[in-house]
């Protein structure tokens, strides 16, 4: 081997002699944020569970309080669980062409925006029938654990509406799109589980 041949670099590693990582750091901060918010969730659930079986079915739901929307809210979590769909299709499709993912990223957008929208909506027809947050358990356990989702997803909508708009741009990296994706899946793959204790 003579010494001007080149040094290869051992599998993994970049020609600089960098490990190539394989999860995106992006993409694993997200992965571990949505872990320890998957772990906020479950508390907040475990609790209402807890407080729903202590009343023993006395005064739950309150029989002065209007009854949570469940039929209504079963249409903003098909427009939820559809967006998701439109993500996926968009991240197919990004990975051949990022032209052809920009109308599925606006239409998961869309989807998601109207989720936001429709449960805002819900809430203040809530208020104006007398139910807040200090008028009984069961609706500070409704505004808090909904309450968080909603704040989470309005986050989502904004990571969304920014990864479309570097698409758009032709500045949407596969890492940033990939690091939207987790978060967003988060926000839908949660929100099922809220809607089964909470609503029915």
């Amino acid at each position: 081997m003579s010494g001007d041949e080149p040094v290869l670099p051992f599998p993994g590693h970049t020609t600089s002699g960098r490990r190539t990582p394989l999860v995106p750091n992006g993409v694993l901060g997200m992965l571990l944020f949505t872990i320890t918010e998957l772990m906020f969730f479950t508390g907040l659930v475990s609790a209402f569970l807890v407080a729903e079986a202590s009343s023993m079915g006395i005064n739950w739901p309150p029989p002065d309080q209007p009854r949570l929307p469940a039929v209504q809210t079963a249409w903003n979590t098909a427009a939820l669980l559809l967006s998701a769909v439109f993500l996926f299709l968009a991240e197919r499709r990004f990975r051949k062409n990022p032209e052809d993912a920009k109308t599925f990223t606006t239409v998961a957008l869309a989807l998601g925006a109207l989720f936001v929208a429709l449960q805002g909506r819900e809430w203040a027809a809530l208020l104006a029938q007398g139910m807040t947050l200090s008028s009984s358990q069961l609706a500070s356990f409704f505004y808090t654990i909904i309450g968080c989702h909603g704040a989470h997803a309005l986050v989502a909508v904004g990571l969304l509406a920014n990864a479309t708009w570097r698409l758009r741009a032709g500045s949407l990296t596969r890492e940033h799109f990939w690091t939207v994706q987790v978060f967003w899946y988060f926000v839908v793959g949660v929100w099922p589980f809220l809607y089964f204790v909470v609503y029915l």
